[in-house]
């Protein structure tokens, strides 16, 4: 846990691109942990009422169904959310944070449950004292299922308009003519993708032959998992391509739901 607390985390990929996240400090994540605390106390209220009727039968059932079903709540609150949400509960989401692999890798399920499941150790003996204290000492403010899950928490920065100098000026987009996957790819596609993708496409005549080739196939591998389009669609579409015309959709997505707020 020992070092020098850094403010960002930054990631370089094997073709020399570097890319940085702005780390979510202890004051931040707690307030989002609260929200999701409210939130969990709320239904479990809720779940109070269902108690009601099986204490009807037997007191001793409605407690253990209770009890049972209180934990599951509780801790499969963040674990779907988190693995729903690429990363992100709603209490995170109001507060513009989200959960990535320290490496820059996509988020697996084994480390939102790990992370999740280590909540229980973070919690004690209360308001996630012992958690806090390991984010305090933590040169990346990492609580212990952090630690363990090899997981950091950041801030998502508000997207601005990138300039994209006529990169799609003139160009025929083939994804387009399936309205319905394109609209997928608008949900999808997380943000810090998106924002991978315009940096390399920003920087693509920076990059060696072989470095460009090798990260626009990993780019267009990832969109591809989230979406696959028809084999008929995309056949014979260089990786580069493909990148540029996901991200054109999703450009256009977002542009069109910021002027339609604007109306």
């Amino acid at each position: 846990m020992n070092g020098s607390r850094v403010n960002e985390v930054r990631i370089r990929t094997p073709e020399g691109v570097t890319f940085a996240f702005p780390l979510a400090g202890p004051v931040t994540r707690f307030l989002a942990w609260l929200i999701d605390g409210v939130i969990v106390t709320v239904v479990s209220v809720l779940l109070q009422y269902v108690v009601i009727f099986f204490a009807l039968v037997s007191p001793d059932v409605a407690g253990a169904f209770f009890m049972v079903a209180y934990f599951i709540l509780s801790m499969g609150y963040g674990i779907v959310f988190e693995w729903r949400w690429r990363g992100q509960t709603i209490g995170k989401k109001a507060l513009r944070l989200r959960v990535m692999d320290e490496g820059g890798l996509a988020l697996t399920g084994s480390q939102v449950l790990l992370r999740n499941l280590l909540r229980a150790i973070d919690s004690v003996p209360a308001c996630y004292l012992v958690g806090g204290i390991a984010m305090l000492l933590s040169a990346r403010a990492q609580r212990l299922g952090d630690f363990a899950a090899g997981t950091v928490v950041v801030r998502t920065r508000k997207s601005r308009e990138p300039d994209f100098g006529g990169l799609f000026q003139d160009r025929y987009n083939s994804l387009r003519e399936l309205p319905h996957l394109a609209a997928r790819l608008r949900q999808q596609v997380p943000p810090d993708l998106a924002a991978a993708a315009v940096g390399a496409l920003l920087r693509r005549n920076e990059l060696e032959p072989a470095a460009r080739v090798t990260l626009f196939g990993e780019l267009a591998a990832a969109f591809r998992q989230l979406v696959p389009y028809p084999p008929e669609i995309i056949t014979g579409m260089p990786d580069e391509a493909y990148v540029r015309n996901v991200v054109e959709i999703v450009h256009a997505g977002s542009g069109a739901r910021a002027a339609g707020k604007a109306m």
